[in-house]
């Protein structure tokens, strides 16, 4: 559950908006979504609930919608683990600066800071502010 102010939100998925991810999409060619459902993948190859991102080794280029709730940091610290074996991450995530995984994990990679609130699929706007956090493999660029 997520408290922002007077806001909260019992839901911790909410879905990429397709226009959103298109434009992403058309810079980096993801490979694998890492955490979805079969309703709300943006990749062919994608990790469910069932099967578990966190405990899969990820492949080429990844996106990643964490589940917004507690579990979060354990979602941006896999990401970050997984560029320094090779991998590209592209994550989409609250803007939560305050937090300890923003400050462990969030801030080793590029940060894009989104203007204004995101409106996610199904129309529901974000009532928080939102980054993109990208993990390129170590030693790679910063582009």
């Amino acid at each position: 559950m997520f408290t922002q102010g007077m806001r909260t939100s019992a839901r911790d998925d909410w879905e990429t908006p397709s226009n959103f991810f298109a434009d992403l999409n058309a810079e980096f060619h993801f490979t694998l979504d890492v955490c979805a459902t079969a309703k709300n993948k943006k990749c062919r190859n994608f990790f469910s609930r069932m099967k578990n991102g966190l405990a899969q080794q990820w492949r080429g280029t990844c996106w990643m919608n964490p589940p917004y709730g507690r579990a979060i940091g354990n979602w941006m610290k896999k990401a970050y683990e997984e560029s320094q074996r090779g991998v590209t991450v592209v994550c989409l995530v609250p803007a939560r600066t305050d937090t300890a995984w923003w400050h462990d994990y969030a801030m080793k990679g590029e940060i894009r800071f989104l203007r204004g609130r995101l409106y996610f699929s199904g129309g529901r706007r974000a009532p928080f502010p939102s980054a993109v956090v990208i993990f390129r493999p170590k030693g790679a660029p910063n582009v």
